[in-house]
């Protein structure tokens, strides 16, 4: 403890159940001199639950530094706060980081107050392995951005964990097959509330399921990509890939579900390979029909 300033306390709250709260957290943010939430509106339910009357104050994404600054000169003079997010745990895809950087900065002490975590809830009901995993928060909305996001994690060997909105569920889904194949998938929806539900199958069967819409908070707990392919399998899928590209009837989009399913490729690694198989078979009879079209004119 650094003699004479106050401490930042992170105290994680209720990600639904507002009964999921530990005695030391309502002990923090009775006797703190403030604290700083997310949105004091959403903050002020759960303290009212529990009949904690302490001051609140904003610290949200869109927080000036000043505002900031002033809290941290707060703990400077000896101000213990507590800093909460609306649900979960502070600066785990959220804007309390900030403030928790700006007091490291200063010496200032900063401590844990442990609890709810939606990516960990997730996690281990999802039924996929919990360990190694990583954590990628939202994905970026649009662009380019979104792009190298999802192609930057393809390859993690690990179980990776997003957050999502409902609005861009489907199309989260989508780019997941795209980049990252037909991966075991468990989608958490509203966990620890009401209508709480917990989807597990693959992310195609995920795509079917939630095709109506969807509400609420989501996790997404996404198994990890498979282990490279030995050259045997590799050379197994392509033969197989150029067998169906050529056979009469059978589709480009077709070949390259099959494949992605028989020999779990990333759906964008098998759709480039058979998109050069077309071109090499395509070259040599145009270079026929070419030479054709010459010998007639030299008759």
């Amino acid at each position: 403890m650094t003699q004479g300033k106050g401490t930042l306390y992170v105290v994680a709250t209720p990600i639904g159940n507002l009964e999921d709260i530990s005695l030391r957290a309502l002990d923090v943010l009775r006797r703190v001199a403030a604290i700083a939430a997310e949105d004091t509106r959403h903050t002020r339910k759960l303290l009212s639950r529990h009949e904690i009357h302490t001051p609140l104050e904003s610290c949200h994404a869109h927080s000036s530094r000043q505002r900031l600054a002033r809290l941290v000169q707060r703990l400077e003079e000896g101000d213990d706060l507590a800093l909460v997010t609306d649900a979960g745990t502070p600066a785990v895809s959220d804007p309390g980081g900030e403030l928790i950087a700006m007091a490291l900065e200063r010496g200032l002490p900063v401590a844990a107050v442990p609890g709810p975590s939606a990516a960990l809830a997730a996690l281990v009901v999802s039924g996929l392995p919990t360990h190694p995993f990583a954590f990628l928060g939202f994905a970026p909305p649009k662009g380019g951005r979104r792009k190298r996001f999802f192609e930057t994690y393809a390859h993690l060997p690990m179980t990776r964990i997003l957050y999502e909105a409902p609005g861009r569920l489907l199309r989260t889904l989508r780019d997941i097959l795209d980049h990252w194949g037909d991966r075991r998938i468990a989608v958490a929806r509203e966990l620890t509330k009401i209508h709480e539900e917990v989807f597990r199958g693959t992310v195609r069967e995920a795509l079917d399921h939630f095709e109506c819409g969807v509400r609420g908070e989501i996790s997404l707990v996404v198994e990890g990509a498979p282990e490279p392919a030995s050259e045997r399998e590799e050379g197994a899928w392509l033969e197989e890939l150029e067998q169906l590209l050529l056979a009469e009837g059978f589709r480009l989009k077709s070949a390259v579900g099959r494949v992605c399913e028989r020999y779990q490729v990333r759906r964008k690694e098998v759709y480039q390979a058979a998109l050069q198989i077309l071109k090499a078979h395509e070259e040599p009879m145009a270079e026929t029909e070419e030479g054709s079209e010459h010998h007639g004119k030299g008759k």
